[in-house]
């Protein structure tokens, strides 16, 4: 577990997760001491949740002593889909679990997509967000990535949305407008899907496309079409330095579906040439059960030159229709930081894989 940034940007603070690197008891005591903080308000985003184990209590202990100070605390959770959802599966959290709480509760059904998010708002002024659940699994067994920013605009982002959601319990349309901000000389712009997705996607492939020094790319999947094509665009003309890490597993997966389904058949050469044209490793993760162990390569991050997009969006189609939020940020430090940590998960693991055969049914939160 590594932190970032806290010197040169004190408002700007990112917190690297690993396969192994770091207990769950670690995390939770950083989430907590952020929660703790509150005076006013606590708005809870989280896809998957868990506060069942000891990690966890640790958590839910400092959301009960925020009730006790009269802070007021309202907590969004993802509600089961109605429809198959082969990648990812809905989360375990028990509805019956978050409603038994002392707080404000409110599920958000998947409509027509899955409420993604694991963001907190603290008084307005600071957002804690990420692509990492909390779950114990998230915090020990995946490659996660942890931003909190110190931002009254940014946290006011983020508010809207939430309010958004909380008002109609619906996915669909929310997601406040992308509007860039300074936050200690960086530029930091929030995106929020389903209202923004396609623009997102094109706006990162867009950043991919200018890059002429490094992109650097860590996502379970990689399917959104304007990123594939722009990726095997900068790989023919070979303008940069392009290197990532994927979830070979789920990978294994998309390359299945869409040889099978005739509607994403056309994609198949482009993350193929992606796979094998640039540095790229995989991960194989543990297919998902309910049951198993959950240790995906869960980490999305692409960073182009001096841009880095990092949140809970996974750089795929599907995640366009989602509920997400990604953080763009303009600042040499953070960029380099990140890099770093994708060129640090990627040496863990072999060269990804293309599959030739099909591959079993899979899935990922």
């Amino acid at each position: 577990m590594k932190q970032a940034g806290s010197a040169a940007l004190p408002a700007i603070e990112l917190t690297t997760l690993t396969d192994g690197g770091q207990r769950a008891a670690a995390i939770a005591r950083r989430l907590s001491g952020f929660l703790a903080r509150a005076e006013k308000s606590l708005d809870l985003a989280l896809y998957d949740v868990r506060f069942e184990t000891d990690a966890g209590g640790l958590v839910l202990a400092s959301l009960l002593s925020a009730v006790q100070r009269g802070v007021a605390v309202r907590l969004l959770y993802n509600v089961a889909h109605p429809g198959p959802i082969p990648v990812p599966p809905p989360p375990e959290t028990g509805p019956e679990a978050i409603e038994s709480l002392p707080i404000d509760t409110r599920g958000v059904a998947g409509i027509p997509d899955l409420m993604h998010h694991k963001y907190v708002v603290r008084d307005g002024d600071a957002v804690w967000t990420g692509s990492t659940n909390w779950t114990d699994d998230s915090w020990t067994r995946q490659e996660n990535v942890i931003v909190t920013v110190s931002s009254p605009k940014i946290a006011y982002a983020y508010s809207l949305t939430f309010d958004q959601l909380w008002k109609t319990g619906r996915v669909e349309n929310t997601g406040s407008d992308p509007r860039p901000q300074q936050v200690n000389g960086a530029q930091v712009r929030a995106w929020f899907c389903p209202e923004h997705g396609e623009a997102l996607s094109h706006r990162v492939a867009k950043h991919i496309g200018k890059a002429r020094e490094r992109v650097r790319i860590a996502s379970p999947v990689l399917t959104s079409g304007p990123i594939l094509a722009t990726l095997v665009e900068v790989l023919n003309e070979r303008r940069c330095d392009v290197r990532g890490i994927v979830d070979d597993t789920q990978v294994d997966q998309v390359f299945h579906q869409w040889r099978t389904n005739g509607v994403s058949e056309w994609k198949v050469p482009l993350l193929q040439r992606v796979l094998e044209g640039a540095e790229f490793s995989g991960k194989a993760s543990i297919p998902w059960t309910p049951d198993s162990l959950h240790n995906f390569m869960h980490a999305k991050v692409v960073v182009a030159d001096d841009t880095t997009f990092v949140g809970s969006f996974n750089f795929s189609r599907s995640g366009e229709r989602n509920a997400e939020n990604v953080l763009e940020i303009r600042d040499a430090g953070v960029a380099d930081r990140l890099a770093t940590y994708v060129d640090e998960v990627r040496a863990r693991y072999p060269r990804a894989t293309i599959p030739d055969e099909p591959a079993a049914t899979l899935g990922q939160p």
